[in-house]
């Protein structure tokens, strides 16, 4: 789970900053390691979860399935080469993809949306379709799920990935080396045995016969021991700025991170998977050129002189008015401008309440806060009705989300009554209220998103009508989510981006394990005094509830569907009484416009794809580009497209 952005190529995280290479320093100021023996010790130490048997020991009845029966993500038509031109909101502090700065903005370009898991949902079916395996079986009954790897998947560097890696995958996620408690968690906890049988066998067991068990294990990717055998207490310099091995297309060389400017992406042109089925039509671009520019009018300005390859155009102000129909690029037809409609589950927009502040931990100012809050008016003035009101924050999820729970309207008169209740009743000469001690009802409403900042004012204004101030604090990326990591907000403005799962979590964001440090309650359920406020967790809200910590326990340990469901209805409506979130929108589609030498499949994209440029399908069409940077300077007008595509859409 993490933090999104609203525009883009893709949905892209807004949590990155300033960095490079040259400010670490050299590797050989490290010293010496090789963690093998320490590896295989742990293996030792843990033999209920760490099992090695032979082919012999491997189940006789297991039916192996290679999802063969899918269709072919990406289009036949597309062709490798060339270089795209993308934008980054800042520079990345690292290169590592786990611990501290690493889920930055970048990471999807090195991790999320590139590298190749055991399996993969398809964007239209969503079942599996191979990744690194060559086939996989599923034991319902015994909570395992056996894998056969491809003997043609390699690293980036040559070496084979074997079963060893899925087992080093368990020691480094568990090691407290990463400085990441949430994968500590996870590996720890969400998973019983890993057994090898040979190089390329290999099993995995889960505490839980899940309804989606299949996704819990297809979707993990393994952590190459060649590459951190230096994994010790100083991980986090040590590995700061070395580019690990990938099981992805693309490479990040040396030589390509410019300080504070740039990075480039190279793809492999040995590439393990270049040929196989749903992988050979994708990751099209020889190399993905992304320079760092901070501004949302900046990077537009830097598309309009064809700097940039596409441009997200989310927002309506660029879709109607500064990308219009009838602009000269698009009238042309030197620019196409695409509209997508998808479905997948919401970014979860919204207004994150951190109710460990003074005045905040009232539920009643919550309440009116919720009230007090205009989205409709929001997606009226600012989205132009294109967007729909979020109503809780698991929606997109189907029979998991709740059907009837419905978000808090705008209503002054009952954030006025909410207010009067927590002791706000007189409004002082600024027309905000005070409560009898003189406390203003003032909070600070701050966000990481710079191009919503006009959305944070319409709040403003409208919350000032029923008496409540909100101070306006627009950070860059990178300081809005290390404020909010560190719960030093008020109130919040962001989104989580949220995986193509079954059902929602709850456990990172609403367990009070992700609240608070020493234990949140005492054994009596109690409030525990000495507990103190946990950061780096997802717990924005700082939400600790005794009866929550009981039922996303039950939520996780549960193998009946319809008890999931269930628990789920019951845990949202819980955290809708509490009000410490406020739903904002979401958006049914997503929008962009490309340069007409970007191409992509008829159908444009798939199902669940959450953002053009996610599953790589689109291409550059080197001469294509030639011939439009032609006809534009000769002022020759080729033929207009702006496409809707709304196969997907939801009535």
């Amino acid at each position: 789970m993490k933090l999104t952005h609203i525009t883009g190529l893709a949905l892209l995280l807004l949590i990155a900053a300033c960095g490079g290479p040259s400010d670490d320093a050299d590797q050989a100021d490290f010293a010496a390691l090789d963690n093998t023996a320490e590896v295989e010790a742990y293996y030792a130490e843990k033999p209920d979860f760490f099992s090695f048997k032979t082919l012999a020991d491997l189940p006789t009845d297991l039916t192996w399935q290679n999802g063969e029966h899918l269709p072919e993500m990406g289009s036949p038509e597309a062709k490798k080469g060339g270089i795209e031109y993308a934008r980054l909101q800042d520079f990345p502090r690292t290169l590592r993809t786990v611990g501290p700065d690493s889920n930055g903005s970048f990471r999807v370009w090195i991790l999320d949306d590139v590298t190749i898991s055991i399996a993969h949902r398809h964007q239209d079916a969503f079942e599996f379709f191979p990744g690194l395996a060559e086939a996989w079986a599923v034991d319902k009954p015994n909570k395992t799920i056996y894998v056969k790897l491809d003997p043609a998947a390699t690293w980036s560097d040559g070496v084979p990935i074997t079963a060893d890696d899925f087992l080093f995958m368990f020691f480094f996620y568990q090691s407290s080396y990463i400085v990441a408690p949430w994968y500590n968690n996870w590996y720890g906890t969400q998973y019983t045995n890993i057994t090898k049988y040979d190089d390329l066998t290999f099993s995995i067991s889960i505490p839980e016969a899940k309804p989606d068990m299949d996704a819990r294990v297809l979707e993990l990717r393994p952590v190459p021991h060649h590459f951190f055998k230096e994994l010790g207490d100083d991980y986090v310099e040590r590995y700061q700025w070395r580019f690990a091995p990938t099981t992805a297309a693309y490479v990040v060389k040396d030589e390509d991170i410019r300080k504070g400017r740039s990075a480039t992406l190279t793809r492999l042109e040995n590439w393990w998977a270049k040929d196989k089925k749903h992988w050979r039509y994708r990751f099209n671009p020889d190399r993905i050129h992304l320079s760092v520019i901070r501004d949302t009018p900046k990077v537009f300005e830097a598309f309009k002189r064809g700097d940039i390859d596409q441009f997200g155009l989310n927002l309506a102000e660029y879709w109607y008015e500064k990308l219009p129909n009838d602009d000269p690029d698009v009238a042309a037809g030197y620019i196409h401008k695409s509209v997508f409609y998808n479905q997948r589950p919401r970014p979860t927009y919204g207004l994150w309440i951190n109710t460990s502040r003074p005045i905040l931990e009232n539920r009643d100012v919550r309440i009116g806060i919720n009230h007090a809050s205009n989205w409709d008016l929001v997606i009226e003035k600012f989205f132009r009705g294109d967007y729909n009101r979020m109503q809780t924050s698991s929606d997109g999820y189907g029979e998991f989300s709740h059907p009837e729970l419905r978000s808090r309207e705008f209503s002054i008169e009952k954030a006025q009554d909410a207010f009067a209740s927590a002791g706000f009743a007189e409004r002082g000469p600024d027309g905000i209220l005070v409560n009898d001690k003189g406390e203003r009802l003032s909070f600070t409403l701050s966000t990481g998103y710079e191009n919503l900042k006009d959305v944070l004012t319409i709040l403003k204004e409208e919350a000032a009508k029923a008496g409540l101030e909100f101070r306006i604090e627009v950070l860059d990326g990178t300081a809005g989510w290390k404020k909010v990591q560190e719960k030093k907000h008020d109130i919040h403005f962001s989104a989580f981006s949220v995986s193509l799962e079954m059902y929602p979590r709850f456990w990172e964001t609403y367990h009070s394990d992700n609240a608070y440090d020493g234990g949140a309650f005492l054994e009596d359920g109690s409030v525990n005094p000495e507990r103190k406020l946990k950061t780096q967790t997802n717990n924005l809200e700082a939400l600790a509830i005794h009866e929550m910590d009981d039922l996303i326990n039950q939520y996780r340990a549960s193998d009946d569907r319809e008890e999931m469901i269930r628990l789920a209805y019951t845990m949202t409506e819980m955290h809708h009484e509490h009000a410490s979130f406020v739903p904002a929108f979401y958006q049914p589609f997503y929008r962009l416009g490309h340069w007409q030498w970007i191409r992509y499949p008829k159908s444009f994209n798939h199902k669940h794809s959450r953002g053009a440029g996610q599953l790589f399908v689109h291409w550059i069409d080197t001469a294509l580009k030639e011939e439009t940077q032609k006809a534009r300077k000769d002022g020759v007008s080729l033929d207009p497209e702006i496409n809707i595509y709304d196969q997907f859409a939801t009535p």
